[in-house]
């Protein structure tokens, strides 16, 4: 069993809620590699079924949207490609909620699935706000549109802090669409800059790594490959599948840390435990 008290008992700074990320990425990446690894292949099945049939990959958002249009079935694989991996990147964060509460796992994947409607819907409700934004710059026209547009960037930033919990509450806790959105507006109601220091300080993180084992990866391809590209193409293509293993365990991680801190923070958790231990 984990010895990582979550939620944590007492409000954290953003240092805090980094380390807490990283406790949590160490004590359960071993065993959520498999969910992980499922989950980056499963967003790559249109470029596999594509490589199966002997096509080139499409490159660029134009090149897939033709490669639709002559081959339903790409787009078909997209669209379960991106169901699979919101399962399998929900299977990962209840599988380290499972770790974190009792040391125990099991079960995550049905439990996941069981909540993808849920999922569905959270994303319906996420795409129609970021487009509401930009109503009043597609209806408004002359030179104010752009500062409309501007206006709706800066909306959308904020709102990507307001509901980046909308996820993870909607798992953890069993929420619904709309109350997961709404607690999330809640939960992060006053901590915009100190959510985006951590976000952002996270993000930086993830590209020295990303930087630092591509670096690495395309050495040892080019030396181990010797010009053939279709061993550096495939040793290219094992990388970006291990990073992204690599990489998901954390971001959830991250999610669950931010939402810990959040509660102590404006649910009184820490609370809760001291009654509790104290009982």
């Amino acid at each position: 069993m984990t010895l990582i008290p979550y939620p944590p008992q007492r409000q954290l700074s953003v240092g805090e809620v980094l380390d807490l990320t990283f406790r949590i990425y160490r004590a359960t990446l071993v065993r959520c590699l498999l969910f992980a690894a499922c989950g980056v292949l499963a967003g790559q099945l249109p470029n596999i079924y594509t490589l199966t049939r002997g096509r080139p990959l499409a490159r660029g958002s134009m090149d897939v949207l033709l490669a639709q249009m002559r081959e339903p079935a790409i787009g078909i694989l997209y669209f379960v490609g991106a169901l699979l991996t919101a399962v399998f990147y929900a299977a990962v964060l209840l599988r380290q909620r499972n770790v974190l509460g009792d040391g125990s796992g099991g079960g995550e994947f049905g439990a996941a699935f069981r909540r993808l409607p849920a999922l569905i819907g959270l994303g319906v409700l996420l795409v129609l706000c970021a487009l509401a934004c930009f109503i009043p710059a597609l209806v408004i026209g002359g030179g104010l549109r752009w500062l409309l547009v501007l206006a709706a960037v800066l909306v959308l930033c904020y709102g990507f802090v307001a509901v980046s919990c909308a996820q993870t509450v909607l798992l953890v806790d069993g929420a619904g669409p709309i109350s997961s959105l709404t607690r999330s507006v809640r939960l992060t109601a006053g901590s915009f800059w100190r959510l985006s220091a951590i976000y952002s300080v996270a993000f930086v993180i993830l590209i020295v790594l990303y930087l630092v084992t591509a670096a690495v990866a395309g050495f040892l391809a080019g030396v181990l490959g010797r010009g053939d590209f279709a061993l550096v193409t495939a040793f290219a293509g094992v990388v970006g599948v291990a990073l992204g293993a690599l990489a998901t365990p954390f971001y959830t991680a991250l999610a669950l840390a931010v939402l810990g801190d959040l509660k102590v923070r404006k649910e009184g958790t820490d609370l809760e435990q001291r009654i509790s231990a104290t009982a």
